[in-house]
């Protein structure tokens, strides 16, 4: 027989299920939107424009990426009197056309423009990521498999670097032949798995005691120790799996309440070994699919971060609704 706290739980569940649905088909288009745009950067030879959002006005696409406005409404079609602050999202309704077509529209008029221009007129990609990512590709290009392995070591153990990053210039680099795939895929699966044990030992050596006596601190109650042993307990597999892929900026949180928690050993870096399998290939991939130019790619990959989440939320939520994932009793204890 339910009893009255599981049957709320799943009334919640449902709750935030549907709540959770019309998001993540939102974030679905936009994710497939901002990879057909994307994709079209790369065929018309001008990587950069990946960066193109609807927002952008003629006159910022025309000053961005360095097309005088007069060429640039020439080459698609509009009027010499065309207002400048025209945005590309309005420019998509008046011609009856989705957003990301019409910045393939302009992607195209930017390439052409540039094949019939010097090479200092060729798109350049301005924004914070491409700074971000060219001094992560440059330290690997000059240290190689090093630099790659404690990044993605420090990363794991949950200091603030751009493991992800890393990972997709990895996958960049291999794709352009200046790094071996198996290699490079070796190296981010151990070394992440290694700070995965590290961050594991870290919470089981200080042990629940220490966070007891100083978890107030930073909010880690006897009361949310005893949740995070039912936590693991009940779902222990799917956290762990979940941590690693998803959800990885998560990962380093997850393997220290494992260990404060006596979660397995063997069976947390089993999961977590599968986990970082998916997430390497995942993100070698992506790194391959965008090139090296990540700020272009940013949009993308922003997208697909939120509907992955959303999908994730969506499954559980849904599996708790429908009976088949169990509901976590959480204690009473002070």
């Amino acid at each position: 027989m339910i009893d009255l706290h599981t049957r709320r739980a799943r009334r919640i569940a449902l709750w935030i299920c549907l709540l959770a649905a019309l998001p993540t088909f939102i974030f679905g288009m936009r994710t497939y939107g901002s990879y057909r745009v994307l994709r079209s950067a790369y065929e018309v030879g001008a990587p950069a424009t990946g960066g193109i959002r609807g927002w952008m006005t003629l006159d910022y696409v025309a000053d961005t990426y360095h097309a005088p406005k007069p060429v640039l409404l020439q080459r698609l079609g509009l009027s010499p009197d065309t207002a400048g602050d025209t945005s590309l999202m309005t420019l998509a309704a008046r011609a009856g056309v989705l957003p990301p077509d019409y910045v393939i529209r302009v992607q195209r008029a930017l390439a052409d423009f540039a094949k019939s221009a010097d090479k200092s007129a060729m798109p350049q990609s301005p924004g914070w990521l491409a700074g971000l990512a060219d001094k992560t590709l440059s330290a690997i290009l000059v240290y190689g498999y090093p630099v790659l392995g404690i990044t993605l070591l420090l990363g794991a153990i949950g200091l603030p670097l751009p493991d992800g990053i890393a990972a997709a210039v990895a996958g960049s680099l291999a794709a352009q032949g200046r790094m071996d795939w198996l290699t490079a895929a070796s190296i981010i699966v151990i070394a992440s798995l290694i700070g995965d044990a590290v961050g594991y030992g870290i919470g089981r050596l200080l042990g629940a005691d220490a966070f007891t006596q100083r978890g107030r601190w930073f909010g880690y109650s006897p009361r949310r120790r005893a949740q995070a042993q039912a936590l693991f307990g009940q779902w222990g597999l799917l956290t762990v799996f979940i941590t690693r892929t998803f959800v990885s900026y998560l990962s380093s949180i997850a393997s220290l309440l494992a260990g404060v928690a006596h979660y397995r050993l063997m069976r947390f870096l089993a999961v977590a070994f599968a986990g970082r399998v998916v997430w390497a290939a995942a993100y070698l991939g992506l790194g391959a699919a965008v090139g090296s130019d990540l700020d272009a790619a940013s949009g993308f990959l922003t997208n697909l971060s939120l509907l992955l989440l959303l999908l994730t939320l969506l499954t559980g939520s849904g599996l708790v609704a429908a009976g088949r994932a169990p509901v976590l009793h959480l204690p009473h204890t002070a």
